[in-house]
């Protein structure tokens, strides 16, 4: 029986550990050994996947001219060309790659807790497929918007924030934003802008163009550079992440419920505008960089929580730290397999990510 509009839903039971201040301490302590560690993987991450590639650079001189660059300085034991490999070439896919992951991984904590799903992820509001569109216009049809050699990544973006704003649209009735209409209205407008995709491909005509069109939407980190679109990345994942990671346990109260979230004083309607105007502007950006990249969001976090538990104080560091290690790694797969050719980094990432799904289905209470 429903309650009534006199009684909310009783908060769950407290666990016990919650009474016990050493038990805390001890979970506190773990969770930030497992953040130094996954920090620690990163960074080792970083360094092999600039150090990997056709021409190989040893760990110790990409640190030597990592380190000539930022201090200044000329790097000793080092030619020109590992120079422009490491500093011009990788480096730049290797720190895209890390916003990417990391974006894409706290994206989809956030929007599991607010649709209260484990399946969400960033592709369930319609985001990756707008972007889809926008980009297919440009790449099809040579639209650019005034834009010039930034044409694909602004359209992209357009398109992003286009799908994002008709979910908000239609999603928002009466003033209130429901977690399940959300859902639908995402899926919905995902399917319809997938559709309108494939149409423009097909009213084209062009198998080159079509081909573009397909690497585009299996993602790539290899049109990464220095310059105002990467520093623009970072810094917008940057900023969601911080966000995300203050808004913590507003993010908590809206997984349990919206009764709950109530109680503590959380409009869930005012905090899931906020989650979808930061969700979709972290991905409209990421999506524009890097084109569509799967699984990330989805495997990621349920990764994250079975390491430092469902808290997204905590949830969200790991996230964003296993997002990067995750995207890296992938990256680095789709350059090596089929050397020189390069492979979108999407099908790594889904021949990655849906094996990790599934062992996360096996393991999960039979009740859920």
């Amino acid at each position: 029986m429903p309650p009534d509009s006199t009684r909310v839903r009783s908060l769950p039971a407290v666990p016990a550990t919650t009474h016990d201040p050493l038990g805390r301490r001890r979970r506190r302590h773990r969770n930030a050994v497992v953040l130094v560690v996954l920090g620690t993987v990163l960074a080792t991450s970083a360094v092999l996947g600039v150090a990997i590639g056709p021409v190989w650079v040893a760990p110790a001189d990409v640190l030597r001219i990592l380190s000539g660059n930022v201090f200044g300085g000329t790097p000793g034991g080092t030619d020109a060309t590992a120079q422009a490999i490491v500093w011009d070439v990788r480096l730049p896919r290797v720190v895209l790659g890390i916003a990417v992951g990391a974006g894409l991984a706290v994206c989809g904590a956030a929007l599991q807790a607010m649709v209260r799903n484990v399946l969400a992820d960033p592709y369930l509001l319609g985001i990756n497929s707008g972007a889809s569109s926008g980009a297919a216009v440009t790449i099809l049809f040579g639209v650019t918007l005034g834009l010039g050699e930034h044409a694909l990544a602004g359209s992209a973006f357009l398109g992003a924030l286009s799908a994002s704003l008709l979910v908000f649209v239609v999603a928002r009735t009466a003033g209130r934003i429901t977690s399940v209409r959300l859902l639908l209205t995402g899926v919905a407008v995902g399917y319809a802008l997938s559709a309108l995709t494939s149409f423009l491909v097909f009213a084209s005509g062009s198998a080159e163009g079509a081909r573009s069109v397909m690497f585009w939407l299996l993602g790539s980190l290899a049109l990464a550079q220095w310059g105002g679109p990467l520093v623009a990345l970072v810094a917008v994942v940057v900023l969601t992440v911080s966000v995300l990671a203050l808004w913590a346990r507003r993010l908590d109260a809206l997984a349990i419920g919206d009764e709950t979230a109530l109680v503590l004083g959380v409009s869930p309607t005012r905090f899931r505008t906020q989650l979808l105007v930061v969700v979709s502007l972290c991905i409209g950006v990421i999506v524009a960089a890097s084109g569509c990249i799967g699984f990330v969001g989805l495997v990621v976090p349920h990764l994250a929580r079975r390491l430092v538990g469902s808290a997204h104080g905590w949830v969200v560091p790991a996230s964003a730290l296993l997002g990067a290690v995750f995207l890296l790694w992938a990256d680095l797969l789709s350059r090596m397999v089929l050397q020189p050719r390069e492979l979108p980094i999407g099908i790594i990432a889904a021949l990655v990510g849906a094996p990790f799904l599934l062992a996360l289905i096996r393991r999960m209470h039979p009740s859920a």
